[in-house]
């Protein structure tokens, strides 16, 4: 019985912790694609702004808003 609550609880916590780390990988991206953007000046601070954001979201633990502002930012970049 302390198995079968041990597996679930481990399991119900897994996929929260691979969610919470993906909004770094993605920040890592932008941030490799940042210097080698062609984009237009306004574009470029957008992304720059997503960046930031997704990065502020992160950090409060809101990783659905984080992943959505990141995500927006590499559609902008092309990545």
């Amino acid at each position: 019985m302390l198995r079968s609550i041990s597996l679930a609880l481990f399991l119900s916590v897994i996929p929260a912790a691979a969610f919470a780390n993906s909004c770094p990988t993605i920040m890592a991206a932008i941030d490799a694609a940042l210097p080698t953007a062609t984009l237009a000046e306004a574009d470029m601070t957008k992304v720059k702004e997503l960046r930031a954001q997704g990065e502020k979201l992160h950090a409060a633990g809101d990783h659905a808003g984080s992943e959505a502002a990141l995500n927006e930012a590499k559609t902008m970049l092309g990545i």
